[in-house]
């Protein structure tokens, strides 16, 4: 166990686990910034969603209201 801690062994395991390990956590970092941001996007659609769905609910209301108090021949 003392040979793998010796600065020979130790110094080439760290160059090679240390790049590694950085493009590790940046592609993790890309990735989660891209699930944010499209959750955000998901989030703004269903808002918009559901007010255009309350716009054409209204609409309907009032395309009811109107036939049901016009004339009636």
């Amino acid at each position: 166990m003392d040979h793998m801690l010796q600065p020979v062994v130790l110094v080439p395991i760290v160059a090679i686990l240390l790049p590694v390990a950085i493009v590790g956590i940046i592609f993790w970092s890309k990735a989660h910034e891209k699930d944010l941001q499209f959750h955000q996007d998901m989030r703004i659609r269903e808002m918009e969603h559901q007010r255009k769905m309350k716009e054409l609910e209204i609409e309907l209301e009032k395309t009811k209201s109107q036939r049901a108090s016009g004339p009636t021949a």
